[in-house]
């Protein structure tokens, strides 16, 4: 898609539409000076150069990539007519596209009846899940693993609900003997279960969850925000065993009793647009309330009847909709993108383990891998392997000709030892270097990104000297030596905030 053409057809299709209501003035207030708004506009287009290239195969740290050009050009579209989703008055023709989408959504996870709605963000849509837990069993917690996302802690303390930290295995999923252990308790209400979670990309046994919970009377969330358009390769039996994606516990999300999903993830739209899907319709009347001056348009449910904000960009609705016009929601539409990504990781961890610079942290259940330079001498020691990593994070992207973006996650010292017996326990954690294959451009970009990577890491190791003794500090930081220029834009060199903390 040529952007060039299409964005000057996005602005002629609002003023065309507007054209049949008449002619009238604007009012001098809003007037700018074209030479004025030409100045201010080349300061702004200076200020974006302090950026990241997220649209690049070598950025490979935080969750993120821009949206499809559909989207783009979808979103600034309707917002020229800028629609209001709370109401069926404030967008009609936005309120049906989101209807569609939502419909679509509940298809790919086989929610065989559903009520929900686009969001602001991730955050947004586990709160009014994690809301509706609370108002279905009062008095009763939730319970999440402790590899999930910060969000269900701190919406347990925002919304007055207990909340439970249940212990993960190896892996990283959610172990299902601790979460009977809790269970047994009665105290809680609602299991959330992680499908991708933001640090190692796990999956929890969400058919083994569902079991246990119902058992005991406790419904189940699915925290998808990320991994949730996985469901379209595991649905595929083909091709879940082509990429080793067991279906098992994407099947089960039919059975739960909600689930959220970020589309400006790997749906391709631009932030923000989350989504919270309910199996049963009944939900609305957590939600219920009245407005003397919205709800006055004929709609069997408004949507603000149904959600715990009120405004929302009824341009998301129109974006997403455009772009699943052209990738639908099936395994070789939108999910050829992810195979894509699923498959470079895969790659990529073979890659680590059979070379010596590298050593992989986990191997990849989605497409998030997690690795950390091998310090030599024997037991490696955490406080080496934490200074390594940052060596190399910080190396990669400082270098402006030749430079690697990736991100780093932090793991405590008890999970690194059970993942790595052979590393000497001498600080209470270290960082792995870990890279989020979100673009399907990484697959023909692996080969170069992987040498990078092993370039850098064996630097780092080399920097840092023979192996210290046990009681000594971590190491400092030096700066990266050069590579070999390329053609790239320079880029800051600072450490980039992570993407989740903007869920």
């Amino acid at each position: 898609m040529d952007l060039r053409y299409w964005l000057p057809r996005a602005a002629e299709v609002a003023e065309r539409w507007g054209e049949r209501f008449g002619s009238f003035a604007a009012h001098p207030s809003h007037r700018v000076d074209e030479a004025d708004f030409a100045a201010a506009f080349e300061r702004f287009a200076k200020r974006l150069e302090h950026n990241y290239p997220f649209f690049h195969p070598r950025y490979a740290g935080q969750m993120v990539k821009p949206p499809h050009p559909a989207a783009l050009v979808g979103y600034l579209t309707a917002m020229r007519f800028n629609p209001n989703n709370h109401a069926y008055e404030g967008g009609p023709a936005t309120n049906d596209m989101e209807r569609e989408c939502v419909a679509a959504l509940a298809g790919m996870f086989g929610l065989p009846a559903h009520v929900g709605h686009l969001t602001s963000s991730g955050t947004i849509a586990n709160l009014e899940a994690l809301y509706v837990a609370r108002q279905s069993h009062p008095g009763r917690g939730v319970a999440y693993s402790a590899q999930a996302h910060y969000t269900h802690s701190r919406m347990c303390h925002v919304l007055g609900v207990e909340g439970h930290a249940v212990a993960a295995d190896a892996e990283g999923r959610m172990d299902p003997g601790a979460l009977e252990e809790l269970l047994r308790t009665g105290r809680v209400g609602t299991v959330v279960v992680t499908c991708g979670t933001t640090g190692l990309g796990a999956v929890d046994p969400v058919h083994e969850v569902l079991a246990l919970a119902r058992r005991y009377g406790a419904r189940v969330h699915v925290d998808a925000a990320y991994g949730g358009f996985f469901a379209l390769l595991a649905g595929d039996g083909e091709r879940a065993a082509e990429l080793g994606i067991d279906p098992l516990p994407w099947r089960a999300i039919a059975g739960c009793d909600s689930v959220t999903v970020d589309p400006h993830k790997h749906g391709l739209q631009p932030y923000g647009c989350g989504a919270v899907l309910f199996a049963d319709p009944a939900i609305g009347r957590h939600f219920a309330h009245d407005s003397p001056y919205t709800y006055f348009t004929d709609a069997e449910l408004h949507l603000g009847e149904i959600s715990l904000e009120c405004s929302r960009a009824g341009a998301s609705a129109a974006a997403l909709w455009l772009t699943l016009q052209l990738l639908p929601l099936t395994a070789d539409g939108l999910g050829a993108g992810l195979a894509a990504g699923r498959r470079t990781a895969l790659a990529w961890a073979d890659l680590i383990e059979a070379g010596e610079e590298l050593t992989l942290h986990r191997r990849p259940q989605l497409d998030i891998v997690t690795y950390f330079p091998a310090p030599g001498g024997g037991r490696p020691a955490l406080s080496a392997i934490d200074a390594a990593s940052e060596r190399v994070l910080r190396a990669g992207m400082a270098d402006e000709r030749d430079p690697v973006y990736l991100s780093v996650l932090r793991v405590d010292a008890g999970d690194f030892a059970r993942r790595h017996p052979g590393v000497r326990v001498d600080a209470d954690g270290a960082r792995v270097l870990r890279s989020v294959l979100i673009k399907p451009e990484a697959q023909a970009w692996l080969p170069r990104l992987h040498a990078r990577v092993a370039e850098l890491a064996a630097q780092a190791v080399a920097a840092a000297g023979p192996p210290a003794a046990p009681a000594a500090a971590p190491l400092a930081v030096p700066a990266g030596p050069p590579a070999a220029p390329l053609a790239v834009p320079t880029v800051p060199s600072s450490v980039p905030s992570p993407e989740e903390s903007a869920r």
